[in-house]
């Protein structure tokens, strides 16, 4: 990268040492071995081009499809192929991961000797800086993830609370005392960290979902390799730099970043590393799980949902709306518990469809660092030609658009907050993951017709096998009735469920899906479980000597 491009860059961070542009290997600040980098780019309207800038100057040009395109800093329409420069990161590979293993190996031993109160305390270290840093962390992440800034902060808030949490927690992994069957016996049961973890975390949420990874991992004794999205590595740089600067020793925590299939195939082969936890699509979540079958490694898999979001009869119409909306529109629809179906009962359908679109309509949409924008850019061209796909299909089918249903005025990047009616099970926007602001509503008559259809999922075609009831990550309901509350949440097959809520994750409870959407628990004491091997003692021969 341009060393103009790297100082307008930093110009706008209060802490410019923030902007990093290496991998992090054994507490240094490494380049790729061979020199290659990749450009993070900051674009209102591109096309599904990246460059790949070598070391020799030549600028190769791909055309490849799901890339992120990140946000101009300044609000304007610009020619579609048009993208500026943030920075260039290492395209590392098979050898550097292969380093941050050993170091983090080498280094497991001392950091899991530590006592717990040490860890601790590091770790509140590194939440403090998160904090004081947090307004660099979030424009951070709208300038190379798209969100607008106050949805950064929050997530910026949100990310460090995972730290904070999990620094309390490292003094709490309590082990265990069990009776013994003989008289001269006694059993304990040990809890201790599984070793060196591989982390792999997604683009949507380039600081928390490390985080929420990260804590517990350090907090139960282990040390980490954290391969971030190429396309969001800026964030996951900042925040390993201010866990340096916190004191966690160098090799704790590695962050390595570009050729995603040598990264993963390392982490995978490698003996030394225990564990593997990823957040991301179904698809890859299946690949990287019969990966670790080789080394038969310990995994945690946060993967793909298709949430409903049921509206009673007897919901509070306002409730529900804010709920709903909540629940769809965050980070422009593109989260893995975004409601990607709204059931509503046909006694109120009307009513909450006129006051839903309302509230949709009010959405500003824009650059990210325009104050009041409360919707980015999506992900690229395939995620916007994937949202044409849904809908056009839909409408194909019946369904009317009540709201949007196209492109934005503003450009390739962005698509109009959408509302549909009359939606039904068959459609394809109901059976897969839109990933985009897009609302549809479906009419049920029954408390049981809203859970069949809850509950009848798909995670695609396997082959020529259509894989019914596949996913289940969250569910929203709406209703003032207490018992219908406990019937539904009981009777539906996901792993969170919101009451009259629509944002409901939190670092103090367990976050995770059932079925094709995950395998383990993130946040909450439950998550330290994830990060920690039991070990039988028994001490036998206890006579009176």
């Amino acid at each position: 990268m341009s060393m103009e491009a790297k100082t307008s860059s930093a110009a706008r961070l209060s802490d410019s040492s923030l902007l990093k542009t290496q991998g992090l290997i054994g507490g240094k600040w490494t380049n790729a071995y061979d020199g290659k980098t990749i450009e993070v780019l900051r674009t209102i309207f591109s096309p599904y081009i990246l460059y790949f800038s070598l070391l020799n100057g030549l600028n190769v040009l791909l055309r490849i499809q799901n890339l992120l395109w990140h946000f101009k800093i300044y609000f304007e329409v610009q020619n579609p192929a048009t993208g500026d420069v943030i920075a260039n990161v290492p395209c590392m590979g098979m050898k550097e991961t292969a380093d941050a293993i050993s170091s983090a190996y080498s280094t497991f031993s001392s950091w899991s000797k530590l006592t717990a109160s040490e860890r601790s305390k590091l770790l509140r270290k590194w939440y403090d800086l998160i904090i004081a840093h947090k307004e660099d962390l979030a424009l951070l992440i709208t300038l190379e993830q798209g969100k607008p800034l106050k949805e950064a902060l929050g997530e910026v808030m949100y990310g460090a609370s995972f730290i904070e949490f999990f620094a309390e927690e490292a003094k709490r992994v309590y082990g265990d005392i069990i009776p013994a069957t003989l008289a001269d016996r006694r059993i304990f049961v040990l809890k201790q960290p599984v070793g060196v973890v591989g982390a792999i975390s997604p683009w949507n949420f380039p600081l928390a979902m490390i985080t929420r990874k990260v804590g517990p991992a350090l907090a139960s004794g282990c040390t980490a390799i954290v391969k971030p999205s190429e396309f969001t590595p800026l964030t996951a740089l900042a925040a390993a730099e201010l866990a340096l600067r916190a004191g966690i020793p160098p090799g704790v925590l590695n962050v390595v970043m570009g050729n995603a299939s040598e990264i993963g195939d390392a982490l995978l082969s490698s003996t030394q590393v225990r564990k593997l936890t990823f957040t991301g699509s179904t698809a890859v979540g299946k690949k990287l799980m019969a990966g670790c079958a080789g080394t038969v490694k310990k995994v945690s898999l946060e993967l793909g949902g298709n949430a409903p979001c049921i509206v009673f009869d007897d919901a509070e119409i306002d409730v529900a709306v804010k709920g709903s909306f909540a629940a769809k529109f965050r980070n422009s629809g593109q989260t893995c518990v975004c409601a990607n179906r709204i059931l509503v009962q046909e006694g109120i359908y009307d009513e909450f469809a006129n006051a839903f679109s309302k509230a949709v309509q009010n959405l500003q949409v824009g650059n990210g660092l325009v104050e009041g924008v409360m919707q980015g850019p999506l992900i690229n061209e395939a995620a916007i030609q994937k949202v044409e796909k849904f809908v056009q299909d839909a409408t194909s089918k019946g369904a009317q658009i009540l709201l949007g249903g196209k492109r934005h005025s503003l450009g390739m990047t962005f698509y109009e907050p959408t509302v549909l009616s009359n939606v039904n099970n068959e459609m394809l926007i109901s059976r897969e993951e839109v990933f985009g602001p897009v609302a549809p509503l479906l009419r049920f008559k029954t408390e049981e017709d809203a859970i069949r259809i809850a509950n009848d999922t798909n995670a695609g075609v396997v082959g020529e096998i259509l894989m019914g009831n596949a996913e289940g990550l969250a569910a929203y309901i709406f209703t003032k009735s207490i018992p219908r509350s406990w019937r539904v949440s009981e009777a539906l097959e996901y792993g969170l469920v919101g009451v009259n809520e629509g944002l409901i994750s939190t670092e103090v409870a367990p976050f995770g899906g059932v079925k094709q959407s995950g395998l383990g628990r993130e946040g909450s004491k439950y998550g330290m479980d994830e990060f920690l091997e039991l070990k039988y003692i028994c001490l036998g021969n206890m006579k009176n000597e």
